[in-house]
C-alpha cells in the first residue's frame, strides 16, 4: 500500500440542516434521506469522532476530507440554507482543528441565494476549508444559470476546488423515467444506480456547455463515481463542444479541469478506461464513507492495479495533497 491515504468523498451529517430537510413538506423532500437512515449509516455519519478514526484506521486511510451527504442544503429556503450552511461550515471546520492530522472539508453552500453562497465560500476558505461539496441543482436552479458566475469567480481566485455530487433526479423527470417499477426499486434507479450519475455528469456537461470553464480556465472540478459517466461518453459530448462554441473539447475540459475520484468503486476495469481517457495526476481516492466500507485487503488490493508505483503514490495521496493544497 502507499505511504499516505487521503479519501476525498467522506460523508457526515449536520443535525440542524437533516431536520430541516426532513421536515419540509412531502413535495419538497428529498426522498433520497432514506438512504442515509440505511443499516448503520445513520450513527456513522453522525460521528466526526473516535467511531470514524477508528474505522479509518481499520481501512488505513491517514485522512478523510468530510463533506455534507446530500441532500445538503439542496431544496431549503434561502434564508434557512444561509443559517444552516454556516453553522455546517463552523462545526466542521471544528471537526478538523481538533483532528488537524486526519481531517480536511468541504464547504457547504447556501445556492438558494447566489451571492450568499460566493460570501459564505469566501468565509469558508478563511476557515481552512479546503474546497465545496454542492449538487447540479437547487429547487429548480441549475447550477449552469447565470446568477452563480460570482460564485465560480470566487472559487477561481481563492483555488477551491468544486465537487459536483449526484441528487435525486427532479420529480417530473422521476415521474417519466423512474417510476413503474415499485418502491424500493424506483428509488434505487432514481439514486445510486443510475438517476444520480446522470444528474451529476449532466450538471458538469451543462457548466462546459454554458462557458463557465471558458470564463474561468482555472476552476477545478471534481467528480465521483469515476466521473459519472462523462468519461465514457466523452467522444460523443465533444459534438457539443463544436454546438455550443466552446474554446475546447469536453474531452480536454476533463483532462484540463476535471479530477476524478472513485467514490470507493474500487473496479480496476474503471480505473483501466479511465486512465485510457485521462491521467495518474487526475486520479483521487475515496471511499465514499460510510456507504461504501472497503477493507484495507481490499483497498491495497485496488492499488496494484494501477501501473506503478509513481502511480500509486499519486492516487493514494500525492493528487490530493497537491489539489487541496494539503501539507505537513
Amino acid at each position: 500500500m502507499a505511504d499516505l491515504l487521503i479519501g476525498i468523498e467522506e460523508h457526515w451529517v449536520h443535525e440542524g440542516i437533516d431536520r430541516a430537510q426532513r421536515a419540509l413538506p412531502a413535495d419538497r423532500r428529498d426522498d433520497s434521506l432514506v438512504l442515509n437512515d440505511h443499516g448503520d449509516a445513520a450513527r456513522r455519519l453522525g460521528d466526526v469522532g473516535s467511531e470514524r478514526l477508528a474505522a479509518m484506521d481499520a481501512q488505513g486511510v491517514d485522512m478523510q476530507v468530510l463533506s455534507l451527504a446530500p441532500p445538503g442544503t439542496q431544496g431549503l429556503d434561502a434564508a434557512d440554507a444561509i443559517a444552516l450552511s454556516r453553522d455546517a461550515n463552523d462545526e466542521v471546520a471544528a471537526a478538523v482543528a481538533a483532528h488537524p492530522d486526519r481531517f480536511r472539508a468541504f464547504a457547504t453552500l447556501p445556492l438558494a441565494d447566489p451571492h450568499a453562497a460566493a460570501v459564505e465560500l469566501e468565509r469558508a476558505a478563511a476557515l481552512g476549508l479546503v474546497g465545496v461539496m454542492l449538487h447540479g441543482r437547487t429547487g429548480d436552479v441549475l447550477i449552469d444559470d447565470p446568477r452563480f458566475e460570482e460564485l465560480w469567480t470566487v472559487a477561481e481566485r481563492l483555488l477551491q476546488p468544486v465537487f459536483i455530487h449526484p441528487q435525486i433526479p427532479p420529480r417530473a423527470v422521476r415521474d417519466a423515467s423512474y417510476t413503474g417499477l415499485g418502491g424500493l426499486p424506483d428509488l434505487a434507479l432514481a439514486t445510486f444506480s443510475w438517476g444520480w450519475h446522470l444528474e451529476a455528469g449532466t450538471a458538469a456537461l451543462r457548466l462546459m456547455a454554458r462557458g463557465v470553464l471558458d470564463r474561468h480556465p482555472s476552476l477545478q472540478l471534481v467528480l465521483g463515481h469515476w466521473g459519472e459517466l462523462l468519461l465514457f461518453w466523452h467522444d460523443r459530448a465533444d459534438g457539443l463542444a463544436r454546438a455550443a462554441g466552446l474554446e475546447r473539447s469536453i474531452t480536454e475540459y476533463l483532462r484540463e479541469n476535471v479530477w476524478i475520484t472513485a467514490s470507493g468503486m474500487l473496479d480496476p476495469a474503471m480505473l483501466r478506461h479511465a486512465l485510457s481517457i485521462t491521467t495518474p495526476d487526475r486520479l483521487l481516492f475515496s471511499t465514499d464513507h460510510p456507504f461504501q466500507q472497503p477493507t484495507r485487503e481490499e483497498i491495497a488490493a485496488f492499488l496494484t492495479a494501477l501501473p506503478d508505483q509513481q502511480a500509486r503514490d499519486a492516487f493514494a495521496s500525492g493528487n490530493a495533497r497537491r489539489l487541496f493544497g494539503l501539507t505537513g
